[in-house]
């Protein structure tokens, strides 16, 4: 079967299926596993080049949601008659069921990787319900202007059951727009940078203390760089973002913790 995966989040979603030998073709952001990295290019996951991928005679397209304006990929799939499936989870229970419905699409049994992905989700949030408090996060994917996710996406679960709270988990969204004035009156207890397509060592936390009236957040104190691909995907790497995050905020609650077996670590 030839597949191409047109965002990052559905090549990783194929690699825990052990899958990826099936790619033939993938997104310029599409970085992990490592063995994927020598597959043709097909450009950013919003200007996808349909001739291309049209000429590589792809048995299904794996398209997705997941960032606003990829709609126009779908639309072209669909005007050229090339058989996709469309992903579009906003949470740890959706990526579940669309790893699933992933592999019945590709015809692999994913019974036992599921049911691994769901026991480690009960493992976090049993740890994360034992913890004695529940710092405030705000988690930042853009400094100017703010963006920053709701209570309909991933982050706000993945904190709730490390044992933390969203900072704008009182919003029905699952991206919002604010100003730092906004998240200083919030008063948060954690700074975390997980800016979207940025690298780590791009992200300067400096730049955070210089914001006015920041210097008085207490938070000043708890600033830290996150690794991107591991916050803003929507797939199973989720869970290693969590476990980390898990032992930042409550360390005596997840010391220990190592990933499961169906994760391959980020070095």
């Amino acid at each position: 079967m030839r597949i191409i995966s047109i965002c990052p989040s559905n090549t990783e979603l194929l690699a825990f299926l052990n899958a990826e030998h099936m790619l033939v073709g993938v997104d310029d952001y599409s970085d992990w596993p490592q063995n994927i990295t020598t597959l043709p290019k097909l450009g950013p996951d919003l200007s996808i080049r349909m001739d291309e991928l049209e000429a590589l005679k792809p048995d299904l397209v794996l398209a997705s949601l997941s960032v606003p304006g990829m709609e126009k990929n779908v639309d072209e799939l669909v005007r050229r008659k090339i058989p996709h499936l469309v992903l579009d989870p906003q949470s740890l229970t959706e990526i579940g069921q669309d790893l699933l419905k992933v592999a019945e699409a590709c015809g692999i049994d994913a019974t036992a990787i599921h049911a691994e992905y769901l026991s480690v989700i009960a493992d976090i949030q049993s740890r994360g319900h034992k913890a004695n408090s529940r710092p405030s996060l705000y988690w930042e994917w853009w400094p100017k202007p703010v963006f920053t996710p709701g209570n309909i996406n991933w982050l706000n679960e993945i904190s709730s059951i490390t044992g933390g709270r969203n900072l704008f988990d009182d919003t029905d969204s699952a991206n919002i727009q604010t100003n730092w004035a906004d998240v200083l009156e919030r008063q948060p207890d954690y700074i975390l940078l997980a800016w979207v397509g940025i690298l780590t060592s791009k992200v300067k936390p400096e730049l955070i203390k210089k914001r006015p009236g920041w210097n008085d957040m207490k938070a000043i104190h708890h600033i830290h760089v996150m690794d991107e691909d591991l916050y803003c995907r929507p797939s199973p790497r989720l869970i290693e973002g969590a476990i980390r995050l898990g032992k930042l905020i409550h360390p005596e609650q997840f010391e220990g913790m190592k990933l499961p077996r169906f994760i391959k670590e980020k070095k």
